[in-house]
């Protein structure tokens, strides 16, 4: 979802209601329909519009990253372990040649996954091993047509798996100004499991390697009510039972790091508006290391939900986002905390947070403000 904000004065905005336009009919509407002191408008003195735009491409995203990248390489930084959140990527058909020498330094075995590169809900992403099976997607069909652009990427082999199932997991993050960057990321969130038991027999089967609702609804016996989702508290709560605060904290400094450099990648090439602002919906999956990986990044995150607790989650996102917005002029300016985000880079530097000393440092250690799975709602629904 991207949208137009113009902000009023703070004196205009006492004197008369917030007006809104809005041309979707999901979560964001029902927003704006309860909003205190908001009301529709179907003339142009709007001061907030709602609108859906295609702001990011997966092929984009790789395009930039490897000139970030590039950038860090040239500047002394070890890429491989300091800036390696994407999985070796390539543009078809324009770095097809490139991708063909990087399959054949593969094993055999290896798993490659293609994804077209404005593609949505899972459509026309498939798996395969063999170089053949590109070479029959890049084929001419029978009317003539080029083959469509795809984004094809090393398949990450080893996710961390939950009840031997496969997921990745959906982050919100705001950025209000990409110059100055400034960028907000709310703490809940959810985990979309496959809706079948992962293995690497098959590439074929979609319920095994995908994870969006889009594809688990069409199984057989996929069940609505009990959905294949889990909470952000949910999910961390498991986590550190598994393996610790220690780990977990580490996970979320380099979760941190991912959403920062992938933003500062882009930074200076998105057009500045001071009236506009964007919510990304960031798609990342764990392996098994807990090493989390970039696999997209949303400019038009789903705000249809699936659910009566999908719903109330995106509700409370969509609230907080205006909160941050502040075309009310409630706010100083000065917070890090407004609902359920937190404010993670501030005039393009990474706000951090103090953690307590343990038993062995008497020195507070600064980490990245982020602080997914914590949060509590302090007013019900209306």
């Amino acid at each position: 979802m991207s949208a137009v904000a113009v902000p009023t004065s703070a004196k205009e905005a006492r004197k008369k209601r917030i007006l809104f336009k809005c041309a979707l009919t999901n979560t964001i509407s029902d927003v704006l329909a309860n909003r205190e002191g908001w009301a529709p408008t179907l003339n142009d003195d709007w001061n907030f519009f709602g609108n859906d735009f295609e702001l990011t491409r997966k092929d984009f995203l790789i395009k930039n990253y490897k000139k970030a990248r590039k950038a860090k390489e040239k500047s002394g930084v070890d890429v491989t372990n300091e800036f390696s959140f994407i999985p070796s990527s390539y543009v078809l058909p324009t770095e097809y040649h490139l991708f063909v020498e990087e399959f054949r330094k593969y094993p055999a075995e290896t798993i490659w996954i293609m994804k077209p590169v404005a593609g949505a809900q899972g459509k026309g992403i498939f798996l395969f091993r063999k170089l053949k099976h590109v070479q029959d997607w890049k084929k001419k069909d029978a009317s003539g047509s080029e083959a469509l652009p795809y984004v094809v990427q090393s398949y990450i082999a080893n996710p961390y798996l939950v009840g031997g199932k496969k997921f990745d997991v959906r982050l919100y993050v705001l950025v209000t100004s990409f110059r100055p960057l400034n960028a907000w990321v709310h703490r809940e969130g959810f985990a979309r499991f496959s809706h079948s038991r992962y293995s690497t027999d098959s590439v074929d089967d979609a319920f095994v390697h995908l994870t969006n609702v889009a594809v688990a609804k069409t199984a057989a016996d996929y069940d609505p009510e009990r959905g294949l989702k889990w909470s952000l508290p949910k999910l961390f709560r498991f986590f550190r039972s598994m393996h610790g605060h220690s780990k977990v904290s580490k996970m979320m400094e380099d979760l941190a790091k991912v959403i920062i450099e992938s933003l500062r990648s882009v930074h200076h090439i998105i057009i500045q508006d001071s009236h506009c602002f964007e919510l990304y919906g960031y798609d990342i999956l764990f392996d098994e290391n807990l090493k989390p990986w970039l696999l997209e990044v949303n400019a038009s995150p789903s705000l249809t939900a699936s659910s009566q607790e999908d719903f109330e989650l995106k509700y409370r996102v969509l609230n907080h986002m205006l909160d941050v917005l502040d075309i009310e002029k409630k706010l100083l300016g000065n917070e890090t905390e407004i609902g359920g985000f937190d404010i993670l880079i501030r005039n393009n530097k990474p706000v951090e947070k103090n953690r307590m000393p343990n038993h062995n440092n008497s020195n507070f250690i600064p980490t990245l403000n982020l602080r997914l799975g914590d949060y509590v709602e302090q007013t019900p629904m209306p």
